[in-house]
């Protein structure tokens, strides 16, 4: 049930970012949202794999410039693993784009705050 919980808050927090930040999208656009499901999903994995091993690494090689910044490298961080994202679903040919470095900080945020309300609403399984 976590995996679930976590692969559905992951979604949600994906289909926000592409709604909400211009340089985020599933491609082709014109297609329904059916189609976007798997894609959306198959994203969601990633991102989530992404950063549960490499961001990990991430934070205690720059941990000291995390200190320094007072945590708002952070969110470097957090766009490093969006971007690292995009660049593994384009390699699988899935049809996910992050256009540039601020599309990829702005969804960052979105991401963050989405699946912080998500777990608020669904709950955590700890």
């Amino acid at each position: 049930m976590r995996i679930v919980t976590w692969l559905f808050t992951n979604a949600v927090a994906l289909a926000a970012a592409a709604w909400l930040i211009d340089g985020i999208r599933f491609t082709p656009q014109s297609a329904p949202t059916s189609e976007k499901v798997v894609p959306l999903i198959l994203v969601a994995l990633i991102l989530g794999a992404v950063t549960a091993f490499v961001k990990p690494v991430l934070k205690l090689l720059s941990f000291p410039l995390i200190l320094l910044t007072l945590g708002l490298f952070l969110l470097v961080i957090n766009a490093g693993m969006l971007l690292l994202t995009d660049a593994i679903a384009d390699a699988l040919d899935i049809g996910f784009r992050v256009t540039g470095f601020w599309p990829a900080v702005g969804g960052a945020i979105v991401i963050t705050v989405v699946t912080w309300l998500v777990d608020g609403v669904v709950g955590r399984d700890d």
